[in-house]
């Protein structure tokens, strides 16, 4: 007997979830209980913080590390270390590599005798550092997916995107025309810029008379740990399609395959008429795969480079190591081979043609937000006496996702340099991540106290309620590489409510704000200048809101998902 599919999706989550489980057990034991932890309610999560710290060094460490006490985790560790038997050097070793500290790896490394378990932990450590990538078959492109030349395709920068076609000249007839958009994750269950992006696109463009779908990464939302076996979600009218095999994919090459094993049906059934993948290559290449089968054509929107990201997240990374060039190389094969390239910004689309792009197949659709964000903001009173503000207090903040390269520890630093200087400043962050612990510990020594507000992640229809506590939007970002190509959305959507921005001076932030006119642009990892900047608005509404009603306008011209939605229009007539 053949079970119902609601028994089906269950018994096909059930299976999914314990082998992805124990393929995580099997390659990272270390790293499964940060991840639970995370997982966790707030209040269970410190009550279990509380205990781990008595049952010995490693718990004591995952809980200092969650906790967000980094040098009092890397102080309990080497403290450990010495005399510690190899097998307890080998646990702490893994427990280093699970939280990415690869010199305390090496440290341990050098205590442990030569054999197969030294050798494995420095093969790992290799691939965590990017010196080494995990062997995996996934790096070839399907057969046909070659630099595509079936359409001579023109997209010039401020105009409307053309196709050399003199057999169907004229507009193509888009109403209703489906477009089914290949992302990594999604709304409900996971609310950061790139789901949201992917969400107001599918609503402008229902609301231009297009026909969105969105199918997430094979295995998603189960892989996040969100029990959910839906096949399909519907959130404000757009269809969200996943992709669920029986068995966890034990790589990318098994990940792909599996993917096109499960989306071939889905196009068969949906029949749209445009594949359009977002970042990251693994989402192209199964689109690409798709129009290898089907004919269909791929606009692979780039929204990061997460080989930038990466590069970020430690110092003594490099661009000449073996995992940065093998994930460029897998982005750039994939813009080469796409029938149209969408970007965010200008500085993105300039390196995108630096990898050797024909410009005219690079097209730029800017953040944006709805036009519901240009409406003036709710009144913050409430939340500002909840939060513990005075009407009165200079409120500095972000909405952001907490980590090294948002340079938020430069924030922190800034307010508490306002507080010294007798300003009655206070400092709001919104948002979650790996840096949030170490934040919070940073504003408790540096002595602010009530002044520091950490709200952790909030409903996306919280943001602007929580803007409306805001006197100016920050975005302190480093001057990392990923921080001068990428550009964020956050900022753009406090211009649209009103809010003026002071941001780090890096390429891709000064196609946001407008100094002098929008906001003010400082030097990166500088909290005496950002102090400076911030002071200067403290002591002036009047300067505040000329900038915050500038950048509303600004927005308002040009970055709603409304005009995004066409200009999508015309980049899919492009390639049809």
């Amino acid at each position: 007997m053949i079970p119902c599919p609601t028994v089906r999706n269950t018994l096909k989550a059930a299976t999914f979830t314990a082998t992805l489980t124990w393929r995580h057990l099997r390659t990272e034991p270390a790293r499964m209980p940060l991840l639970a932890l995370r997982l966790l309610p707030g209040g269970v999560r410190r009550r279990i913080r509380a205990a781990a710290g008595r049952l010995g060094t490693l718990p004591h460490a995952y809980a200092l590390w969650d906790a967000g006490r980094r040098d009092e985790t890397l102080r309990t560790i080497r403290d450990a270390a010495a005399g510690a038997a190899p097998g307890s050097l080998t646990r702490m070793a893994a427990f280093a590599l699970a939280i990415e500290e690869p010199a305390l790896v090496e440290e341990l490394l050098d205590r442990l005798p030569e054999g197969p378990r030294r050798a494995r932990l420095a093969h790992r450590l290799d691939v965590t550092r990017g010196r080494a990538v995990p062997a995996d078959a996934s790096d070839a492109l399907p057969n046909h997916a070659l630099p595509n030349q079936r359409h001579d395709i023109t997209v010039t920068p401020g105009q409307k995107t053309r196709r050399d076609d003199t057999m169907n000249a004229g507009r193509y007839a888009t109403d209703g025309l489906r477009v089914l958009h290949v992302v990594t994750n999604a709304l409900p269950h996971t609310n950061a810029g790139y789901t949201q992006r992917t969400h107001r696109i599918a609503l402008g463009q229902r609301a231009a008379g297009l026909d969105p779908h969105v199918v997430t990464r094979p295995g998603y939302p189960l892989t996040k740990g969100v029990w959910d076996a839906r096949p399909r979600v519907d959130v404000d009218g757009v269809p969200y399609h996943r992709l669920l095999p029986w068995i966890a994919p034990a790589d990318d090459a098994r990940a792909l395959r599996a993917g096109l094993r499960r989306a071939a049906p889905l196009v068969e059934r949906l029949r749209p008429r445009v594949l359009h993948a977002a970042s990251n290559h693994l989402n192209a290449r199964l689109a690409l795969s798709l129009r290898e089968r089907f004919g269909l054509p791929v606009v692979y929107e780039v929204r990061g480079f997460l080989e930038e990201s990466w590069l970020s997240r430690d110092p003594s990374r490099s661009v000449n190591d073996a995992y940065y060039r093998a994930e460029r190389a897998r982005e750039t094969a994939c813009m080469q081979a796409a029938d149209l390239v969408v970007t965010l910004g200008e500085t993105m689309r300039a390196d995108i043609v630096a990898r050797g792009i024909a410009p005219e197949r690079v097209a730029v659709v800017p953040n944006a937000v709805d036009e519901a964000f240009l409406d003036p903001l709710p009144d913050g009173a409430d939340l500002r006496r909840e939060l513990g503000i005075g009407p009165e207090d200079f409120v500095a903040g972000t909405t952001t996702s907490c980590y090294g390269y948002e340079g938020l520890d430069t924030l922190v630093d800034a307010v508490a340099e306002l507080r010294r200087r007798e300003i009655p400043a206070h400092l709001l962050i919104v948002g979650d991540g790996p840096e949030l612990g170490a934040l919070r510990e940073r504003a408790a020594a540096a002595g602010l106290g009530g002044a520091a507000h950490f709200t952790g992640r909030v409903p996306a229809e919280a943001v602007r309620r929580h803007h409306a506590v805001l006197d100016v939007f920050v975005v302190p970002r480093r001057d990392a590489r990923v921080s001068r190509l990428v550009t964020p959305l956050k900022p753009v959507e406090a211009m649209a409510g009103g809010l003026p921005v002071v941001a780090s001076d890096v390429e891709a932030l000064r196609e946001i704000v407008e100094p002098g006119m929008t906001g003010e642009l400082i030097s990166p990892d500088d909290s005496e200048g950002l102090a400076d900047a911030l002071e200067k608005l403290a002591y002036s509404r009047e300067t505040r809101e000329a900038f915050g009603l500038a950048g509303r306008q600004r927005v308002g011209n040009a970055r709603t998902w409304r005009a995004a939605a066409y200009r999508y229009i015309e980049a899919y007539e492009a390639v049809i």
